[in-house]
């Protein structure tokens, strides 16, 4: 059974460490757009006319469920997807943990891009989940754009900025782009001690599985993983060797669960994956 997952960079790779660290038997289908990226500042149509070119790419290999681990896609062009391939192919998108963060939390503030941080979208879902706590939202430019570079200093000054400008208040930091768990240990160095973070990584994971059908697998044998390049067969990046899950699955490898998640991290099992 193959599984597709699609972004622009390396906002993939979290929901792809959870697949692999799940259901290790699957086979995985990495396609990524250097070419197009970053997709969070082009227009809508761009997008998805980026998104269709991929998926039919994935399912041209075989995919029974298309990923999609980006906000930004989602947003934008997850109905067109779904218009284009279900029910023959189950399409599975992606939003920020922020049910969960208002289940817990006194008051957290929402990282992401620029763009979504000033979107209507992210107003909704704060209306729609927040439940009432105080929500601190917090742009991070530069970040996803550095951690596709693994300019690790990069990420430091970015992940510094937020830091700065995240509310002493706020007890937890639910992170509104996909990219952002590969550096959620510097995330947590940076903030004030006993902060958690929420991802939606694993929920998106789990998600796939159910449309799948399929319970955690027993992984005897492992999956192959592939991965396209904006239309082309390749490797990934050099850069994605900078985080322990993009090792892994450069490998072609096990990805064991202290590669996905730190100790404090809280990975929303619960979140309203699309």
């Amino acid at each position: 059974m193959t599984v597709a997952l699609i972004d622009s960079g390396f906002g993939l790779l979290p929901t792809a460490g959870w697949l692999r660290h799940l259901a290790p038997e699957l086979d995985l289908v990495l396609l990524l757009d250097p070419e197009g990226a970053p997709w969070g500042p082009k227009t809508a149509s761009f997008v998805t006319d980026r998104l269709l070119t991929a998926a039919h790419l994935a399912t041209e290999r075989g995919a029974e469920a298309i990923v999609v681990p980006c906000n930004t896609a989602t947003v934008t062009a997850i109905d067109a997807l779904r218009e284009r391939f279900e029910p023959r192919v189950a399409v599975i998108g992606t939003v920020p943990a922020v049910k969960p963060a208002a289940a817990t939390s006194q008051s957290f503030a929402v990282w992401a891009t620029v763009r979504t941080t000033a979107s209507d979208y992210q107003d909704r879902l704060i209306a729609n989940f927040a439940n009432g706590t105080p929500v601190a939202r917090v742009a991070c430019p530069g970040l996803a754009e550095a951690i596709d570079h693994g300019d690790m200093a990069a990420a430091a000054d970015a992940i510094a900025d937020a830091t700065e400008r995240t509310p002493r208040t706020c007890n937890a930091v639910v992170l509104g782009c996909t990219h952002y768990p590969l550096v959620a240990p510097e995330i947590l160095q940076s903030l004030p001690a006993g902060t958690i973070l929420f991802d939606s990584a694993e929920a998106v994971a789990r998600q796939a599985l159910r449309r799948l059908n399929r319970t955690r697998g027993a992984g005897s044998v492992l999956g192959s993983i592939d991965v396209v390049l904006s239309g082309r067969p390749g490797h990934l990046p050099a850069a994605a060797l900078a985080y322990p899950v993009g090792r892994a699955l450069a490998a072609a490898a096990r990805v064991p669960r202290e590669a996905l998640i730190s100790a404090t991290t809280r990975s929303s099992v619960t979140a309203p994956a699309i």
